[in-house]
């Protein structure tokens, strides 16, 4: 939702660490939960896009508020000037998450140094 991933190898190269077979478990039971939906890419069909549902879209509120939580209370690096963004702009926030959802742009809402790329820079 934020990072813009979307196939089994960009998860599993995120830098969070997660063993292939757990990511395979947890994608498995997000789908079986109705969180997220597995489908085959455009342009190669042998490869597979993960894509939040309607369900998953909905979540985002909550994941929004657990990321500014976590970023507050627990040592995750995250320097406080990168929530700080988040903080002033949630509704403008979850606006682009959801139109960037819904126009299936996959454009990442933050780059993996950390940067947010949002709002439009």
């Amino acid at each position: 939702m934020i990072r813009g991933f979307r196939t089994f190898k960009q998860f599993q190269n995120s830098g969070e660490g997660i063993a292939s077979n757990v990511l395979s478990g947890r994608l498995r039971r997000l789908s079986a939960a109705g969180i997220i939906t597995a489908e085959s890419d455009a342009s190669d069909r042998r490869m597979i896009n993960y894509r939040l549902t309607d369900k998953g879209i909905d979540l985002a509120p909550a994941l929004l508020e657990l990321l500014i939580w976590g970023a507050r209370h627990e040592n995750t690096g995250v320097p406080c000037a990168a929530i700080e963004p988040l903080t002033k702009n949630r509704e403008a926030l979850l606006a682009e998450v959801r139109r960037r959802w819904q126009q299936r742009d996959p454009a990442p809402l933050q780059a993996k140094t950390g940067e947010w790329l949002w709002p439009e820079k």
